[in-house]
C-alpha cells in the first residue's frame, strides 16, 4: 500500500463512500415500497418493476447481497481511511481518521441515501433493481452460501424464507388507505367504498322496512280497493295476503295487474294466480350476503322474519343499493313522510324511521349499534316512555319528544349535533 499514491486512495475512499450510499438506498427504497402498486405496474409491464418484485420475492437473498456489498465497502472504506490518515499523521491519525470516517459515513452513506429513499422509493428503486440484479447473479455462490447459513439460524425460530413479505390487507387496513386516499379518490366514491367495506357488519334487520309499513294487497278488500291502490302504489311489487301480511300469498309485479286491468280480468284469483311465491329471509342475514342472494334467486324484494317465522318487515335490492350509493331514486317521500326541516335548524322526525336511513338522509351519526329505529332509540336511552315535551341527548344531538302513544314515540324533534361524535 505505500507505493499506491495518496491521491489515488482517497479516490478509491470517496467511491467507497458512493457505494456505500449506493446499497443503503437500495435497501431503503426496496422495503419502502407500495406493494400493491408494485403489483399494477408489474400488471402493466413496467420492466422495472417486473426486477423489482422478482428481487423482493426472495427478500433473505436481497438482504443478503445488500449487506453483503454494504459491509465489504465500508469495511474497505474503514481501511483505506486507517492506511491515509496513518501518512498523514501518523499513529495519532488513525483515531481521528476513525472519527472522521463515522461521521462521513452516517452522514452520505446512511442517512442522506435512506431519507432521500424513503421519499423517492421508486424513482431509486427500480433503476438500481437493475445493478442488483446484475449483482446477484454474478455474487450468487457467496449470497448462496450465507443465505444458507442464516437460513438454517431463522428455521430454530419456525420461519421459511420463501415467506412472503406481501401481507394481505384487513378490512379495517383497507378502511384506512380509503380514507387516507385524498384527492386520489373523490370523496363520494371513498363513501361508496367504505359502505361496501361496511355491508358484512350491517344486517338486513338494520334496514327493514316494518310491516306496519308494507304497502301490500289484502284480497279481503273490496276489488275497487285493490284497484285503486294498484293504480296509485309508488312500488312496483306488492305483497298479497289475507287478513293481514303473516298469512301472505306471494308477490306481485304491479305491471302484470295492470296488464290484468287493461284486458278487464282483473279479479282476486287472477291477481292470485299472478302472484310470486314470495322470498323469506332471516333477520340476522349479511347485507353482504343477502346481495348476492338477490343476484341468485333474481329476486328483488324479500320479507324478513325472526326466529319464530313472524314476518318482521319487508328488504328490497333497492334499499341494499342506497346503503352503499346514497338516496339515487327521484323519489322523496320517505324524506317528506319521515324527516321535515324546521325554521329553526331542527327537523321533525317519525319515530318509526331506522337509525341508519336517517343517519343516511341527514349526515347525522346517531349510534346505530343498539335499536333500530328512532323510536327504539329513545325508549332505549329513556328506558321509559316519555312523555310529550321530554327532553334529552343523544350522541350530542339534543332531542324533544313531541308527540306519543301509549307503547311509542311517534314523532320527535331533533337538533343538529352540539358535538360531532366520533366515528368509528
Amino acid at each position: 500500500m505505500e507505493e499506491i499514491p495518496l491521491n489515488i486512495l482517497i479516490a478509491a475512499l470517496v467511491v467507497m463512500i458512493l457505494l456505500s450510499a449506493f446499497f443503503s438506498g437500495s435497501e431503503t427504497a426496496m422495503m419502502s415500497l407500495n406493494r400493491y402498486r408494485l403489483r399494477h405496474l408489474v400488471k402493466n409491464k413496467h420492466r422495472g418493476a417486473m426486477l423489482t418484485q422478482a428481487l423482493l420475492s426472495r427478500p433473505d437473498r436481497l438482504i443478503g447481497l445488500i449487506l453483503l456489498g454494504n459491509n465489504f465497502v465500508n469495511i474497505a472504506a474503514s481501511s483505506l481511511t486507517t492506511i491515509i490518515f496513518y501518512r498523514l499523521m501518523g499513529e495519532t491519525g488513525i483515531a481521528i481518521g476513525a472519527g472522521l470516517l463515522t461521521l462521513v459515513i452516517l452522514i452520505f452513506g446512511e442517512v442522506t441515501p435512506k431519507t432521500l429513499a424513503i421519499m423517492h422509493p421508486e424513482r431509486i428503486a427500480f433503476p438500481v433493481a437493475y445493478v442488483l440484479t446484475l449483482l446477484l447473479r454474478l455474487m450468487y455462490p457467496i449470497v448462496w452460501l450465507t443465505n444458507g447459513i442464516s437460513n438454517s439460524l431463522i428455521k430454530i425460530f419456525g420461519i421459511t424464507p420463501q415467506e412472503t413479505a406481501m401481507q394481505q390487507l384487513s378490512r379495517d387496513e383497507l378502511r384506512t388507505v380509503v380514507n387516507e386516499a385524498g384527492a386520489l379518490i373523490p370523496r363520494r366514491h371513498q363513501r361508496m367504498l367504505l359502505s361496501i367495506l361496511d355491508l358484512e357488519h350491517v344486517t338486513v334487520e338494520d334496514i327493514v322496512i316494518p310491516r306496519s309499513d308494507i304497502v301490500g294487497i289484502d284480497l279481503d278488500n273490496d276489488l275497487d280497493e285493490i284497484l285503486r291502490l294498484l293504480t296509485t302504489s309508488q312500488h312496483t311489487r306488492l305483497p298479497v295476503y289475507r287478513e293481514n301480511i303473516d298469512n301472505v300469498l306471494g308477490i306481485i309485479h304491479v305491471r302484470n295487474a295492470l296488464h290484468l286491468i287493461a284486458q278487464k280480468n282483473l279479479t282476486k284469483e287472477t291477481l292470485q294466480d299472478i302472484a310470486r311465491e314470495a322470498y323469506f329471509v332471516p333477520e340476522g342475514t349479511s347485507l353482504h350476503t343477502q346481495l348476492l342472494n338477490f343476484q341468485r334467486q333474481k329476486r328483488r324484494i324479500a320479507l324478513v322474519v325472526d326466529e319464530y317465522g313472524d314476518i318482521l318487515g319487508l328488504v328490497t335490492l333497492e334499499d341494499i343499493l342506497e346503503e352503499i350509493v346514497g338516496e339515487f331514486t327521484t323519489d322523496s317521500s320517505t324524506t317528506l313522510r319521515d324527516i321535515h326541516p324546521q325554521e329553526d335548524g331542527s327537523f321533525l322526525v317519525d319515530g318509526s324511521i331506522t337509525v341508519r336511513e336517517l343517519n343516511r338522509l341527514t349526515d347525522w351519526g346517531l349510534p346505530t349499534d343498539g335499536p333500530k329505529t328512532l323510536n327504539g332509540l329513545i325508549i332505549e336511552h329513556m328506558e321509559f316512555i316519555p312523555e310529550p315535551g321530554t327532553s334529552l341527548l343523544i350522541a350530542g344531538y339534543p332531542v324533544e319528544i313531541v308527540q306519543t302513544s301509549a307503547n311509542a314515540v311517534k314523532t320527535a324533534k331533533i337538533y343538529p349535533a352540539l358535538r360531532r361524535p366520533s366515528k368509528t
